[in-house]
């Protein structure tokens, strides 16, 4: 077994086995310590760059994907919560003024539960995207930008994101009670003066908040693989990686 392949399987071992790295914490790491050991050995196959790169990138992909499918993964999360839709806010003040609090905020949570149990069909995605990485694609990652491997994967899954979740979406929102919820409120709205044309077509709204949320999180995966917590080294990381 060579010395990249030693690296990553035992990497990869402590990343799994301690739960506090494993949730991305010491991706920087694992990243900078397989360009390292390439740049430093001899007889290494750009296959075995790519394959180490790829195991990476399917935690970090897990990662993201596990985090959002919990409760609260989208609704805790203050850049991830999907809001009421921007036809309804400008009437959010006067509903809430009007006694309607209850009625909104189980609107919006509705919608965040729904995101919440789409969110583990993207791993698939994810999986198929990195099964799919070349030699190249993997280069580009490594010396790119801090948002490379977050543009790989917009790139190659959103559209199959799009039309595999759509359905999920409308699937769960039926099961936590999005549409009810949304007839309550458009119902008070009609009652308002001049609320003009608020509708607006709720399976496309929660899906592409949903995606957002995904990539969102996924950025914050990849800063944290861009990053070499030092301090957080065990001593058998210290060793393997010495």
């Amino acid at each position: 077994m060579n010395k990249v392949i030693m690296i990553t399987c035992s990497y990869l071992f402590i990343l799994l086995m301690n739960p506090f790295i494993a949730t991305g914490a010491d991706f920087g790491s694992f990243f900078k310590k397989i360009q390292e050991s390439i740049g430093g050995s001899s007889g290494v196959s750009q296959g075995e760059i790519v394959d180490g790169l790829k195991q990476a990138l399917e935690i970090g992909t897990g990662n993201t994907v596990q985090a959002l499918s919990k409760v609260n993964g989208y609704y805790r999360n203050p850049q991830l919560k999907i809001p009421l839709p921007e036809s309804l806010q400008k009437f959010e003040k006067i509903l809430r003024a009007t006694g309607f609090n209850s009625q909104l905020d189980e609107f919006e949570l509705s919608m965040n539960r729904a995101a919440e149990k789409a969110a583990p069909k993207a791993k698939a995605l994810f999986v198929d995207a990195i099964k799919q990485m070349t030699f190249t694609d993997a280069k580009k990652i490594l010396d790119g930008p801090d948002n490379a491997a977050t543009s790989y994967f917009q790139e190659k899954t959103t559209d199959k994101l799009q039309t595999l979740m759509k359905p999920i979406v409308r699937q769960s929102m039926d099961k936590v009670g999005v549409t009810q919820a949304y007839k309550s409120v458009s119902d008070k709205v009609h009652t308002l003066p001049f609320a003009g044309n608020y509708m607006v077509d709720l399976d496309s709204y929660v899906t592409e908040k949903s995606i957002d949320g995904l990539f969102i999180r996924l950025a914050e995966e990849e800063a944290k693989i861009r990053t070499d917590p030092a301090a957080r080294v065990t001593d058998l990381l210290k060793k393997v990686f010495r």
